[in-house]
């Protein structure tokens, strides 16, 4: 007993020690404290009233405004009727998953009526990155911005903008986007409601009913010089972006810099931001902003309508006058031009920001992006054939487990250790006590709440843009959470294949949480391993964190898996007796960071074309992750409703 008391003290003292480095950290660069409080607001668009959730009552949320290496405390009060998670999206947040945000993947939702707190590190971020929830589809509302200014004592890589605005580009729905969710992953029907309106900082503009009165008007000075950062938190829609009669400039997105790039238009996928500057060196007036859609699906449906705002110039002018509407916009499937726009996006790359681009690959996989189908019940689906509409990469279609992956492998691991501990003790007892009080305190049984057998490879080849791939055996996917094992600093290579499965080739915006990533190659049709990396981009390629994946196209992307797992249990467990020796010989397999990857239209996300990465120690401090905050959001296994539907804890 009195060993295994020693071993809890040094359990807690070894925590104590990880406290004080964090503590030590902090006081290094400046912190801040922010109160979101999710509540369930009334707002009137479109001549009618719904109720949404939102943080602390605005739509889009507030905005959060940082410097590189900064770090934020945000304490999440669940107000609202059903449990919700919040990410960081594009912020790496270094050796801490914990407060990473995906359901299921690093915490379980937050009840309501509890709050929770999260940690967010700004590392490399600099310029517009955003934050969101990121549980069911509740990110339809609960979004906002965050600037990430540089670092004191330096400054743009570009003039000093007069000023700068932010845009956030969203959807509007008419009904409860989380009842439409549960009735669609409910009947596997595979065309979710398309929204009712698009918005520019929340309100749709003119070309909606009832929403002139209340249209966006950024206003601006005749000759000054204005820095737009501008975020697409729309659900599940690609955007363009213009100015009537102005060209902007585009400078950085997902907080990084990019060459200056000038152009008529700009296009943003779901999760993406953009900087761009605009000059005010037009005839005093007003100039319509539009936001207008990108589609090149088949299969599918999609909102047609266009979103306005208007520059408004300062001045003496007739006002009265209609503002200036761009006629010359893109054609909402003008796959030309859309891919035109992306391929001429370059990274800086000067020494002030240089580029890292891995050229010692150590892992390739490659990614075949499909929609799928999945059986029903006696065909009692309302998707194809009466079965279930599903998502894929390589064929597995992601199933949100019962415990989050993050949580269920870290107690997995306390277990391994609690059980060569107790191993340890009672060899102790019998050979210096005569006695025998083994017992083994780790009940929850966590195995099999993942497999770590994601493959890197589809399990067959064929033509994966072919027409009328309709045969079941590439149209049922195979369900489970499933992820993927990368050793600390493994340098990796993803191509991601697009698919014409199904007839349902379309663009798919990829997101990785934790990383950013170069965009080393992209192109049209079948990627060929031997002719099309010749021709990849290791100069000066985009570091992004999210990716538009082509219509029966591919992408492909490097990135050095450097956002590691846990080492801290190291350091508790290495003075615990000789046990620690074994303890210690056995953890480096087991270290941890887990990071999710997904598409960005959110109904595939909830269809499953998702997967996970699992990012071993680095085998030091400062290589591995950090230890778990003093509270996380609870795993009640008794509140799930199913994998098909995650929507949990309603008060009904």
């Amino acid at each position: 007993m009195k060993l295994r008391n020693m071993g809890l003290f040094l359990y807690a003292a070894g925590f104590v020690v990880c406290c004080g480095m964090i503590l030590h950290c902090a006081a290094e660069s400046k912190v801040h404290y922010f109160e979101f409080y999710l509540t369930e607001s009334n707002f009137t668009r479109l001549c009618s009233t719904k109720t949404m959730l939102t943080v602390n009552g605005s739509f889009p949320g507030p905005v959060i405004r940082v410097r590189k290496g900064d770090t934020i405390y945000v304490n999440v009060h669940n107000q609202g009727s059903y449990g919700v998670t919040m990410h960081w999206h594009g912020v790496k947040n270094p050796r801490n998953p914990w407060s990473d945000g995906p359901e299921y993947v690093t915490q379980c939702p937050i009840p309501p009526g509890t709050n929770f707190t999260q940690e967010v590190i700004f590392s490399t971020e600099e310029g517009t990155v955003w934050w969101h929830a990121h549980s069911d589809w509740t990110r339809v509302s609960v979004h906002g911005a965050i600037v990430a200014l540089p670092a004191l004592g330096t400054t743009y890589p570009f003039p000093q903008p007069d000023a700068e605005e932010i845009i956030v580009l969203a959807s509007w729905y008419k009904h409860d986007v989380m009842e439409m969710m549960k009735k669609t992953l409910d009947s596997g029907i595979g065309l979710a409601n398309v929204s009712d309106a698009y918005t520019i900082n929340g309100q749709p503009g003119d070309l909606y009913p009832c929403s002139k009165e209340t249209t966006y008007r950024l206003m601006v000075d005749y000759g000054k010089t204005y820095l737009l950062r501008i975020v697409n938190a729309a659900l599940n829609q690609d955007l363009f972006f213009m100015i009537s009669e102005h060209h902007v400039t585009v400078v950085g997105g997902d907080g990084s810099y990019f060459k200056p790039l000038t152009t008529p238009y700009i296009l943003l996928s779901p999760g993406q931001t953009m900087d761009v500057l605009v000059t005010a060196d037009k005839p005093l007036g007003e100039y319509y902003i539009v936001a207008t859609p990108y589609f090149d699906g088949e299969a599918d449906i999609y909102d047609h309508s266009t979103a306005t705002a208007i520059l408004e110039y300062r001045g003496n002018y007739n006002h009265s006058l209609t503002p200036s509407f761009p006629y010359h916009m893109p054609n909402y499937n003008d796959t030309a031009v859309a891919s035109l726009f992306t391929s001429q996006i370059r990274s800086l790359a000067t020494p002030e920001h240089p580029v890292d681009v891995p050229l010692d690959v150590t892992t390739r996989m490659y990614f075949v992006i499909s929609m799928n189908m999945l059986p029903c019940q006696n065909d009692s689906c309302a998707g194809p054939d009466g079965y279930r509409m599903a998502a894929a990469l390589n064929n597995k279609t992601f199933k949100n487990p019962q415990v989050d992956i993050l949580q269920a492998y870290y107690w997995y691991i306390f277990c391994y250790i609690e059980f060569f501990f107790c191993i340890c003790t009672s060899l102790y007892e019998l050979a210096f006590a005569n006695s025998l009080s083994f017992s083994f305190p780790c009940i929850r049984n966590l195995s099999g709440i993942y497999e770590s057998d994601f493959p890197d490879q589809p399990l067959h080849y064929f033509n994966f843009t072919a027409l009328d791939l309709m045969s079941e055996n590439v149209t049922i996917s195979d369900p489970g959470a499933r992820v993927k094992v990368l050793n600390y600093n493994e340098t990796v290579e993803i191509v991601f294949q697009g698919t014409n499965i199904m007839n349902s080739a379309e663009t798919h915006p990829i997101h990785l949480h934790g990383y950013k990533f170069y965009v080393v190659g992209r192109g049209h049709g079948i990627f060929d391993n031997e002719t099309d990396p010749k021709n990849f981009n290791l100069y000066d390629p985009p570091e992004l964190n999210t990716i538009p994946n082509p219509k029966d196209g591919w992408t492909a992307i490097r990135f050095k898996a450097s956002n590691p797992g846990m080492y801290f249990l190291h350091i508790i467990i290495f003075i615990v007796f000789i046990c620690s020796l074994i303890i210690h010989a056995n953890m480096d397999g087991f270290a941890l960071g887990v990071w999710f990857m997904h598409c960005h239209l959110d109904k595939h996300m909830s269809w499953g074309m998702d997967t996970a990465f699992i990012v071993k120690s680095g085998g030091t401090a400062e290589t591995s992750m950090k230890g778990p905050p003093a509270y996380m959001p609870p795993c009640n296994l008794g509140s799930f409703l199913g994998s098909k539907d995650s929507m949990l804890l309603r008060e009904d």
